[in-house]
Order: C-alpha cells, then structure tokens, then sequence
C-alpha cells in the first residue's frame, strides 16, 4: 500500500563553527499516495535534510511530519548518491540485505532479489561483486535493493548524479519505467530541471537557506514519458519556468556564501 507525506510548519536548526544555523523554517509540502515529488532549489537549501527526515534519520525541531496515516506506519527506502553497496556481498546478496533484516527466509529473500534484479536488467549479474559493475549497474543495484522490500514511500537522494549524462539518461528512463509499473510514493532530490520535469508529477522549489517551499509546479506532460519529451515546447516551457524563479533562489544563496565568507574573515 502506497501512502501519503504530510510535512506540516517543519523547522531545523543545528550548530556549526560559525554558530546556529536555520536549516529549514515553516516547511509545508504535500504529497499523495503514489505521487512522484520532485524537489528541487539552490545547494544548501536543506533538500537532503528534509528528506532524511523523512527516512527517519534525524528529527525536526518544531512541526510535524506525517507518514501515512495514524493507524498505519509506512515502509519507507532510501536510495543515496552514493551506491552504499557491501563489496563483499555479491549482487544478489547486497539486494536481498533489505529483507534479511526483516527476517525473511533465505529462500524468499533470494526469489524476490533475482525478481527485481531481473526488472533493472541485471539478473545475470546476480553472483557479481560491486567492483566488478559500472556506476550505472551499481545503481540499479541499490535501486533494486530499496524497492526489493516493498516500500510504501521511495526516498532519492540525487540517485544519478555521479553518473556520466549517456548513463544518467538510462537510468531515467529505468526509473520511469520502474515506476509506472509499481506506482509507488516517490520523493526525489534533484539539481537538475530536466531531470525533475521528466520525472514528476510535480515539481516543489525550495528557497535559500533557511529552506522553505516557495512554490510547486504541476508537470501535465503525458504518461508513459520518455527522453524524446525533452524536445517538446511544453516541457522547455515548464523548465524556463522553474528556472526563472530558482535563480533568485540561487543568488540569494551565493550572496549568504559571500557574507558568510566576509564574516569569517573579518572574524
């Protein structure tokens, strides 16, 4: 079962060298049960932060954030830049890790993790170790290993980001593909427009630090989606859009950057 996200007035501060930072101030976002969300805003925006809370790593100092429902607790996965595989493990072991700590019986575990290693296309890499795969493959791994468990709500973390753009434009089209077959609740981090625009159904823009959602764009592209959408008026459109707003967003946080910078050395 899918499940819903509801981020209510969520505030985030921590310490730094240079004192107390606000990472996030009066956060409110959405999100519905089988929607893809993407996010994006300028670096340091508090992206990731948000979204680690959503995973459970880390908690908010004021406001609420709502899983699913009261009566229900939802299952969520992450899947990080980084591929966070276990070198040891060979490719069908690292996929199955997932269900290993839920307790699932051998045998299952590994009848689900060939399944969806089968669906990301690497079913005959399955006795493989990590070194032996490509960035590319890696990721598919990881991305098979969050959804070998059946998550409720799929966290991603610039899954594709270290990636060279032929790669990065496959696992794209893997991921949508992925998608429309399993509908799951998605939120996904992004610097790139492209990227959030073919992807969501939506688009959240954060502002500078302290981060808040200034704005969501609805993305009415046509589903199933593929590559060849990037082509389109309505999808230039619709990145210039969010473009002409975020790079308000972005010298807001270069000039933050540069008084930082003044301050300290002043200091």
């Amino acid at each position: 079962m899918n499940a819903s996200i509801a981020i209510c007035d969520v505030g985030k501060r921590y310490q730094s060298g240079q004192g107390e930072v606000i990472a996030l101030a009066h956060v409110n976002l959405t999100v519905q049960a089988g929607e893809f969300m993407c996010i994006v805003g300028p670096s340091g925006c508090g992206k990731s932060t948000l979204l680690r809370m959503l995973a459970g790593i880390g908690r908010q100092d004021v406001g609420k954030i709502q899983l699913g429902s009261e009566t229900h607790q939802p299952l969520t996965a992450m899947v990080f830049q980084e591929y966070a595989l276990f070198p040891w493990s060979t490719v069908v072991d690292n996929v199955a890790f997932g269900l290993e700590m839920r307790n699932v019986t051998r045998k299952e575990r590994q009848s689900i993790a060939l399944d969806y290693l089968a669906k990301v296309g690497l079913a005959r890499f399955a006795q493989a170790y990590p070194y032996q795969l490509s960035g590319g493959m890696k990721q598919r791994v990881a991305i098979a290993r969050a959804l070998a468990t059946n998550p409720d709500i799929l966290l991603m973390d610039e899954p594709f980001a270290a990636l060279d753009a032929q790669t990065r434009y496959l696992m794209q089209e893997e991921l949508m593909r992925i998608w429309e077959a399993e509908r799951k609740t998605v939120v996904y981090i992004t610097h790139s427009l492209e990227e959030a625009v073919l992807l969501g159904d939506r688009v959240a823009l954060m502002t500078a630090r302290p981060g808040r959602i200034r704005d969501i764009y609805s993305v009415v592209l046509p589903r199933p989606r593929h590559l060849d959408m990037r082509t389109t008026v309505a999808f230039n459109q619709l990145v210039q859009a969010i473009w002409s707003d975020l790079v308000e967003e972005v010298n807001a946080a270069s000039k933050q950057e540069w008084e930082l910078a003044s301050e300290s050395a002043g200091g």
